[in-house]
């Protein structure tokens, strides 16, 4: 019986915590916000291959907010890239699975990021270079709201809409808090809709943790010739009450206690 992305989504959570917890550090807040996309995509809007990860027909994610690993991760294993045991090895010496992507080094990992406000740059590269092909590939770039502070994504926001990129879709993980708290309190990135119109991005603003709407947005997209940005708003930490709007677990993993309390929850919830 095949699986509900919703179903999905709730066992790339599990594997957020389980792997964080395993590691005793990563981000497992902002994973948490991001999972259901992360089901969408890869097992519903992308084409990909994961017997052949440079299949020339794919569609390619690029993990801007590459913190966040754990999350592409637990939807990798779950495609079938790399099997699920692998997941444990989160941050440990000489694993494929390191603390942020490693192109190269994880079957099915595009680019590497970590250093926040490159990944869309990446990704209109990526873009262009379909269309200098000739090519039908989709480009998928997920961006956090706290990102949204670096300058160089207006720069790649403004080429995209230069060069009518409509074969790019963005993400904006809309939680509204990074490490040091909320958003508009370190750096405001308000009014979000706005800013994207005026480099001429087509604009569809959603529930993030709404599946259906995310598929529409999705399917949308591909109707635009514009680039698209699809602000998702979103719980940080959702899923595991404990942990929900809290900015202490962007970048904190569960203790032995919390780890027990988190995996009962995400359980009951299936």
């Amino acid at each position: 019986m095949e699986r509900s992305l919703e179903c999905i989504a709730n066992t790339i959570r599990k594997h957020v915590i389980e792997m964080t917890s395993s590691a005793g550090s990563g981000h497992p807040g902002g994973s948490l916000s991001s999972a259901e996309l992360l089901a969408v995509l890869y097992f519903k809007v992308m084409r990909h291959n994961p017997k052949d990860p440079n299949w020339e027909g794919r569609d390619k994610f690029v993990l801007s907010k590459g913190h966040v690993a754990p999350v592409l991760y637990a939807a990798l294993a779950e495609s079938g890239y790399f099997p699920i045991e692998d997941l444990v090895t989160l941050r440990k010496i000489n694993s494929k699975l390191q603390g942020h992507p490693v192109r190269g080094k994880t079957p099915g990992v595009e680019m590497s990021t970590g250093s926040l406000g490159q990944g869309l740059s990446m990704a209109c590269g990526m873009a262009i270079a379909s269309k200098l092909d000739e090519k039908d590939t989709r480009i998928f770039c997920l961006l956090g709201d706290g990102e949204l502070q670096s300058g160089q994504i207006w720069e790649a926001a403004m080429l995209a809409g230069h060069y009518s990129l409509g074969n790019v879709t963005a993400f904006v993980d809309r939680n509204h808090l990074q490490i040091t708290g909320d958003t508009e309190k370190a750096m405001g990135v308000d009014p979000i809709a706005d800013k994207w119109k005026a480099f001429r991005w087509n604009v569809i603003c959603i529930n993030g943790h709404n599946i259906p709407e995310i598929v529409e947005a999705c399917e949308s997209s591909k109707c635009s010739d514009k680039p698209t940005v699809i602000i998702m708003d979103t719980v940080k930490g959702k899923g595991v009450s404990f942990m929900e709007g809290k900015a202490e677990f962007h970048g904190r993993a569960c203790n032995c206690d919390e780890h027990a309390q988190a995996m009962k929850e995400l359980e009951g919830s299936e």
